[in-house]
């Protein structure tokens, strides 16, 4: 017996989808069409979206820098604002650098790291099991190894002082705006992941002090921020012996700051 057509309503799917509060609804039904395979299949998709979880984590995958990432239900979902801190790294990388990419969440930056650097060492490291689950699935192929811990604590001893660039999308939400980010993030992402503490910036402290440590001389720290974390952030990695520089671009709303590890 023939498999029966699947011929989804389009124009309904996407009327619900964008009574549901989904801005990109055309774009978002064309993917769980693709997706779905089936009527039944679409049907639980849709009403899985409509109730609040991240097509991300619908399809399992999301598209950074040009790149589909896996990403399972409750791992930080990369966003397109990132891309600035990808270009900002690699800008200040250099020849065939020596790459750690901390808060590592789905391994997005490192993927793409991988291809625009060519690395000599790449590593990531995350302190939530489930996202070094998923980074170790997008990394593998890579031979890139993802290391569970806090911050540089599990990273092999050899390489303190010898990395040439560390990234890090660390948490920058202060604790008291968490409540106040989309459902999406809220619900269904790790708090770890956005939790930044009481001024956005707690881990981002302890990021700027090991680096200062774990950084070859001449080595660089990139990190994002908000744009009005920036000034604060640029102070606390200035006294921790590193000399920061400001990125932003106003087309992703994105802020990235560089810190340069003196020769």
């Amino acid at each position: 017996m023939p498999p029966t057509l699947f011929s989804p309503d389009r124009p309904a799917l996407v009327r619900r989808l964008r009574a549901a509060g989904c801005v990109f609804a055309e774009d978002e039904a064309e993917l769980l069409i693709a997706a779905a395979g089936s009527a039944e299949a679409l049907t639980d998709l849709v009403d899985r979206r409509v109730a609040g979880l991240p097509l991300e984590h619908l399809l399992g995958w999301a598209e950074f820098c040009g790149l589909r990432v896996a990403v399972d239900p409750g791992v930080f979902v990369p966003r397109g604002r990132t891309a600035l801190l990808v270009a900002a790294a690699a800008a200040v990388a250099g020849p065939a650098p020596a790459v750690l990419d901390l808060c590592c969440g789905s391994g997005a930056a490192a993927l793409v790291l991988h291809g625009r650097v060519a690395p000599r060492w790449l590593a990531a490291a995350d302190v939530d099991p489930a996202a070094v689950t998923c980074a170790r699935r997008n990394l593998a192929p890579l031979g890139v190894p993802v290391y569970q811990g806090d911050l540089f604590a599990p990273v092999p001893v050899r390489w303190r002082g010898r990395l040439d660039l560390v990234v890090a999308n660390a948490p920058y939400v202060p604790s008291g705006a968490v409540a106040m980010l989309p459902a999406e993030a809220r619900l269904h992402e790790a708090p770890v992941a956005l939790d930044g503490g009481a001024d956005g910036l707690a881990v981002l402290r302890r990021v700027a002090a090991g680096a200062a440590e774990w950084l070859a001389p001449g080595g660089h720290l990139a990190v994002e921020v908000s744009a009005g974390q920036a000034g604060t952030l640029c102070g606390i990695m200035a006294d921790a012996g590193l000399d920061p520089s400001v990125v932003h671009d106003d087309d992703l709303e994105a802020t990235a700051v560089t810190a340069r590890r003196p020769g």
